[in-house]
């Protein structure tokens, strides 16, 4: 159980920083992109930049899954990287089929995954809607 905590802990710390920096990055994208096309000035080019935001979140997360998945195949938890990273897909995004099973002895660890995954998608849901307001179609005070 101990192994399970320390090495999930460092995972999900990964997955923060990497979640982290990824924000940072895509929000300096999105601002460049936005100038550069100049999306601002009607309200379809507002609802366009949103395309490289959802589309730059989706990325962040793919890396995470991924971390997530190299760390499965790695300690033994799944048999093969195709494997884990499905196991790790369904797992992070807490639709959890359960056609996949973790090896004996790490239940506790892929738990964490779907605890993990639950916090960063509702992050990059807070992140999502704070984009709209700013850059998209949506204004608070007239859409909230």
């Amino acid at each position: 159980m101990g192994a399970n905590l320390v090495l999930g802990s460092l995972v999900i710390g990964s997955t923060v920083i990497v979640h982290t920096i990824g924000l940072v990055v895509l929000s300096w994208v999105m601002v460049r992109v936005i100038e550069w096309s100049r999306l601002h000035r009607h309200a379809i080019g507002r609802t366009l930049a949103l395309v490289p935001a959802v589309l730059g979140l989706f990325f962040i997360h793919t890396i995470e899954v991924w971390i997530w998945a190299i760390a499965y195949v790695t300690l033994g938890v799944t048999t093969t990287f195709e494997e884990s990273l499905y196991f790790s897909t369904v797992t992070f995004s807490t639709v959890g089929f359960g056609d996949v099973l973790p090896a004996e002895g790490w239940r506790l660890f892929s738990a964490l995954e779907g605890i993990n995954g639950f916090l960063l998608i509702g992050w990059s849901t807070a992140y999502l809607v704070a984009a709209s307001t700013r850059h998209g179609p949506f204004r608070v005070g007239e859409h909230f």
